[in-house]
This record gives C-alpha cells, structure tokens and sequence, in this order.
C-alpha cells in the first residue's frame, strides 16, 4: 500500500497532495471493532516525502485489499531509528471526538445528524446525511462529542434510530 500525503488543510483528497508515499517501506492498518482504527507506516528519513511528514497531516490510503480509500491523521512521527522513521495515524472520524455539541432535541434521524453541526460548540469540517426517515426522540442533555453521540452510548444516534 502507497498512502498520499496531504496537507493538514486539504479538504477535497483529489489529487496527488504533497506526494505519494512511494518509498515507504512498509504502511499497515489495523482496524478493531469499537476500538482502534490506525495507520502505522515506516518511512525512510532519507526518503523524499520525509520533510514533508509533519503531525496533523493527512494519508489517504486503502486500508485493506479491495477496501476504499481512506483518511488518516498523523499524531505521531517518531526520531529516525536505523534510518527508518515509525508514523502513526489515526482515522480522521476520530476528530469527531473533539467537537462538543450543545445541548438539543429532536424528533428524527436527520433532524439529530443536522443538530451535530447547528449546535457543535466549533466549526464541524464534516457533513451528515442519512436516507432514513425514522422518527423517534432524540436528547442531548449535557454537551459530548459528536463520535460518542453518533454510536456507543445510550441515547446515541445508533440506539435511538
């Protein structure tokens, strides 16, 4: 697998971003159900992308054979070792943690997913659709992240709808 670098500001992953990971010696994700879901890679520091490894930066790339692409964070870049760095990612749903929402109710599933980004206490970068139209009380009592609220907890979007 050859991930593609991206700038932390790159919103649309279209193009080549800042490069192709082609010298990576290795890049493995690990996915475990309700737990981690992360990119670990090991790059030469004599590579040509290594200057341009930076935490906060994105890689695009295929989690598994046959899987679509998708995006991780860098969180970690370790000091070279043996000429090899170790870069850790994370998959960028884990933002989601860090967005609060207020408080707020509603009465279905796509007034709730519209709540996530009307009431979140900061800028959302994500979007949230569904072609359900079920219909159930959904309540934020206290503010919590959006990735708790999605799935995981009672009252979440998951055990209401």
């Amino acid at each position: 697998m050859r991930p593609i670098l991206y700038a932390e500001n790159e919103v649309e992953f279209t193009s080549n971003g800042l490069g192709r990971m082609s010298d990576a010696v290795s890049c493995v994700v690990t996915e475990e159900r309700n737990r981690t879901y992360e990119l670990l890679m090991k790059y030469p520091a004599e590579g040509i992308h290594y200057s341009d490894l930076k935490e906060g930066r994105f890689l695009y790339a295929v989690p598994f054979d046959g899987g679509r692409k998708q995006i991780f964070r860098i969180y970690k870049i370790s000091e070279p070792l043996n000429g090899l760095v170790t870069v850790k990612a994370e998959h960028i749903s884990y933002r989601l943690s860090d967005i609060p929402v207020e408080p707020f109710t509603a009465t279905t599933v796509t007034g709730a997913l519209n709540g996530f980004t009307t009431h979140a206490v900061e800028t959302c970068p994500f979007t949230f659709w569904t072609d359900k139209t079920t219909e159930a009380s959904f309540k934020v009592e206290s503010p919590a992240s959006i990735r708790s609220l999605l799935g995981g907890v009672e009252g979440s979007i998951l055990d209401a709808y």
